[in-house]
């Protein structure tokens, strides 16, 4: 079945100008709020549905400028034969190069054949399909889609209005889960008080496949109709037709009183049944109505693992979940920027296909903040708990996602590739190794911060060296707490060479004066590679709301220049 292959907007609602080459299964776009997605799904609607009129208004142009119309276009690729019948379509009919993503204006060897269609809005407000090609403006001829191939190519969306699908509506998806038709009026004809017991016997033998069909997909998709689904009229309706016949179950109650989940996982069942016929799923936040159990079985039913892909979807979510259960492939990134709207597909890159999985938040944030280890990911949100509790306004309220960059050997790259897909990004790391000079000057240059302790410091380092003596000695009794006395003591002597054990380093504490050779023992125990005192997230998220956050007024004047940069940073929108 046909596939979108190009998405050209241009004075559209949010979005002045964008060019999107989509991929032909799931496509999945992600991006702060009012980033543009919803807008974008709309603009494929508006412009593939089977409609004949809409309502445009001043608002739907971009800074409600009605001096630059509205233009949509879409180019279709995979088309049947109707859709390539030169008779009908060959002054349309043009060729993309599936290496280079160009199009020729006319169909040749070795070139996708394809069709544009184009919905244009100018400022008297009336939408104008047509096909669209450079040999048909020269010879000024025009053309639209004619309509029973607008119907077979019209995508289904699942929205606010969903259960709309669940009755024999035009554009429904019961229409096409088989060529089946019903006839309301015969069974409304033999008798007005009995018209929904007997055409509930009609439906039987008209939409047999159809209701079974249905059955099907509620079993598998774990939806509990009842038994089998049955076909009878609306009481309410006073009108008849097809939209006058809807789903029910086995009860006799519509299938329209399921909740928003479970009808838009019908929907989505129901929409794969009927791919051969409509293959394209518009969905706008996909987690509407689903527990976290249900938008995977939600995204299953799609084809997300499937190849190659039964649908070309379109959907957005800010769900962690969908991210996760997604890969790089599948994900967009949308984005604007002064050239325009864009949207970035996120890759299959192994580091950033783990950080998927580990960090989906970072993609839906607006900043990310790469750090060296989980120990520098644990201090700048135990931080930002105790600036909080102080008023202070959370770096996770401006829209900043912390990720652990699992070492220094990565951390540049994960950055770089954030910032590849139009994140702002800053790197949290040690000082002690050294990732390459030349690139990490390259990714300040780009656009990116790099914040780092002092003096060869990794992070354990710097805070024995720079907090006050009554914080070193906090953070002492927490590794107590953690590992015991005899681990500490243990670690104290090793690092020490005997010079140090725990009795020693509580003394010196108690007498207020911590020597600095003490200090850089400490550091150095601290981080033994068995059993370190604090290299994990929780652990030193701890020590950071708990200690570091109510003593740092009082250390040292580099250690906090360097926490205010990382806020400030942070919060500088």
């Amino acid at each position: 079945m046909a596939r979108v292959r190009r998405v050209e907007i241009s004075n559209f609602r949010c979005i002045r100008s964008f060019v999107w080459d989509p991929s032909p299964g799931i496509n999945c776009l992600i991006g702060p709020g009012d980033s543009g997605k919803s807008t974008i799904l709309d603009a494929l609607d508006l412009c593939l549905g089977a409609r004949r009129a809409f309502q445009f208004t001043d608002a739907d142009f971009h800074n409600l400028n009605v001096d630059e119309p509205i233009t949509i276009t879409l180019t279709i690729g995979a088309l049947d034969e109707a859709l390539k019948n030169i008779n009908t379509y060959g002054l349309f009919l043009r060729g993309l190069n599936p290496a280079t993503g160009e199009i020729e204006d006319e169909p040749e060897k070795d070139l996708e054949t394809v069709l544009c269609l184009q919905l244009t809005v100018a400022s008297d407000l009336e939408p104008v399909w047509r096909l669209f090609s450079d040999r048909a403006k020269a010879q000024d001829t025009k053309q639209n889609l004619i309509w029973k191939d607008r119907v077979a190519l019209a995508p289904t969306r699942i929205g606010v209005l969903a259960e709309s699908n669940l009755g024999w509506r035009r554009g429904s998806v019961l229409n096409r889960l088989t060529d089946e038709k019903a006839d309301a009026s015969a069974a409304l004809a033999k008798a007005a008080r009995d018209a929904r017991t007997a055409f509930g016997t009609d439906a039987e033998k008209q939409l047999g496949e159809t209701l079974n069909l249905v059955g099907e997909a509620a079993t598998e998709l774990g939806i509990d109709i009842g038994g089998k689904a049955r076909a009878l009229l609306d009481a309410h309706t006073v009108t008849f037709g097809g939209g006058t016949i809807s789903l029910h179950d086995a009860d006799g109650v519509p299938l329209r009183g399921l909740g928003i989940g479970s009808t838009r996982l019908l929907i989505a069942g129901l929409q794969r049944r009927a791919a051969k016929s409509s293959s394209m799923l518009l969905v706008d936040e996909l987690e509407h109505g689903l527990e976290p159990h249900r938008i995977i079985r939600f995204l299953g039913s799609l084809g997300a693992k499937e190849t190659p892909p039964p649908l070309q979807v379109f959907v957005t979510t800010h769900s962690p979940v969908a991210l996760r259960e997604l890969s790089g492939a599948q994900l967009f990134v949308v984005r604007e920027t002064e050239a325009g709207h864009t949207a970035t597909c996120v890759g299959t890159d192994d580091d950033l296909q783990g950080t998927i999985r580990l960090y989906p938040e970072a993609f839906l944030a607006k900043s990310v903040m790469v750090c060296e280890g989980a120990s520098e990911v644990g201090l700048v949100r135990g931080l930002d708990h105790y600036f909080t509790a102080q008023k202070e306004q959370s770096i996770s309220a401006c829209g900043v996602a912390m990720v652990d960059g699992r070492g220094v050997t990565k951390l540049l790259k994960l950055a770089k590739a954030f910032m590849s897909l139009g994140y702002r990004v800053a790197i949290l790391r040690d000082n002690d190794v050294q990732p390459d000079a030349a690139e990490e000057v390259m990714f300040t240059r780009a656009g990116g911060m790099v914040l780092m302790w002092q003096e060869n410091h990794a992070l354990e380092d710097e805070l024995f060296a720079s907090l006050p003596a009554r914080a070193v000695g906090l953070m002492v009794e927490k590794a107590v707490t953690l590992h015991g006395d005899a681990l500490v003591n243990a670690h104290l002597q090793s690092k020490s060479e005997h010079a140090y054990d725990l009795e020693r380093v509580r003394s010196e504490i108690a007498s207020g004066a911590v020597p600095d050779d003490m200090r850089t023992i400490l550091g150095k125990a601290s981080r033994t590679k068995e059993t370190p005192w604090f290299k994990n997230v929780s652990a030193m998220e701890d020590v950071a709301c708990d200690i570091v956050g109510p003593q740092l007024a009082q250390a040292d004047k580099g250690f906090r220049t360097i926490v205010e940069k990382a806020f400030t940073w942070a919060r500088d929108d």
